[in-house]
């Protein structure tokens, strides 16, 4: 069979556009084949036979793997639905215990987002989760894209559903040369005139695994995609280059002071972070502010000794660089903050990345 564009299968014919019907058939013909296997999804093949997705497994599931890849939430994920296995069991857990379970997953304003919607759920709505996209769109924590993915994936509503994956897919399917952010709304738009009335729940999900597994940011594999013959990007050759991206602005580089006092009997002082702001929530090491030229703030007295090197961690907007310091104080002397945690319920896996990497560092490694 000929490499050239076929619109024998393209409903809209010599027109050139791709088919709205026919790639929503062609799609979920190969997720019905390929689909990968996680654990909060229903197989497409159970799903036909009938099995219902649980609503708070693909809320979770989506609150998770924002900015996040799905081999690091795969592990999180059980531990949660494992120690919360429903709405409602999450929704009376304890902040501390949700925040020391999200550690380590990043972008922790989601776990705090998190707790106020499990709530919600539980106080508001009898432990069930709205049925519509109105009324998951009214839920804490819960925007425009969540509310869509599990309008589609746990109850089969044609919402439309657009991540990273996505916008890839849909820039490649058009040629659409528009970088992005500029381009969201066009790539939205896109991805609205495709979604079909029949299984939008795989369909929603078999177009994030095609930019996931075939339609990949670099070499993608088009010989196996569904969609090749009606792909304007694989037509001209200009697979590689799309989608296109606003260049990102240069990274700032802002530096801190990690204070690690452990006490004579082995207990360590720790501090839990505003509520507002980055880690906001999370029990992490008394510090100084992050900027150009922090000022020293000791959280007790003490005769401090610094640690060669340095912890070093990269946020969403910048760099950080962690000069880290520890002293050894007397049982008996009080700290101006934080608080003292003994050594037998100290877990450094409760606290947040960079967190684990300034104590990493005062340890030796």
């Amino acid at each position: 069979m000929s490499d050239a564009r076929d619109t024998s299968c393209d409903p809209a014919g010599a027109s050139g556009q791709p088919g709205r019907v026919g790639l929503a058939s062609d799609l979920l013909d190969w997720y019905d084949r390929h689909a990968r296997a996680l654990p909060w999804r229903i197989p497409p093949l159970a799903r036909v036979a009938g099995v219902k997705p649980d609503p708070y497994r693909v809320w979770l599931s989506e609150i998770m793997l924002q900015q996040t890849t799905v081999p690091a939430v795969k592990p999180y994920f059980e531990k949660f639905t494992t120690r919360w296995p429903t709405v409602s069991d999450l929704a009376a857990a304890e902040d501390a215990d949700v925040m020391a379970a999200w550690a380590g997953l990043g972008y922790y304003a989601r776990a705090r987002n998190l707790l106020k919607c499990a709530r919600a759920v539980a106080s508001d709505h009898g432990g069930i989760f709205p049925q519509s996209y109105e009324g998951l769109l009214s839920l804490p924590g819960i925007g425009p894209y969540t509310a869509g993915a599990v309008a589609a994936i746990a109850f089969d509503l044609p919402a439309t559903v657009v991540d990273g994956n996505v916008e890839r897919v849909m820039a490649r399917l058009h040629d659409e040369h528009t970088p992005l952010p500029e381009a969201k709304p066009i790539l939205t738009e896109m991805a609205a005139s495709l979604t079909p009335q029949a299984r939008p729940g795989d369909y929603a999900q078999a177009v994030m695994d095609l930019g996931a597994t075939v339609c990949t940011p670099r070499n993608p594999v088009c010989g196996l995609c569904p969609w090749r013959r009606s792909c304007a990007a694989w037509d001209a050759g200009t697979m590689a280059e799309l989608p296109k991206k606003t260049p990102k602005k240069r990274k700032p580089t802002r530096h801190g002071i990690a204070y690690l006092a452990r006490r004579i009997d082995g207990a360590w002082l720790l501090e839990t972070r505003p509520e507002k702001g980055l880690l906001g929530g999370m029990l992490g090491w008394p510090g100084s502010e992050w900027s150009d030229d922090p000022q020293e703030a000791p959280p007790i007295r003490a005769e401090w000794k610094t640690v060669p090197g340095e912890a070093r961690h990269t946020f969403t907007h910048f760099h950080l660089r962690l000069t880290v310091k520890t002293c050894l104080v007397p049982f008996d002397r009080p700290p101006e903050r934080g608080t003292f945690v003994e050594a037998d319920t100290f877990d450094p896996e409760d606290l947040p990345t960079v967190m684990r990497k300034a104590f990493s560092l005062a340890r030796g490694g």
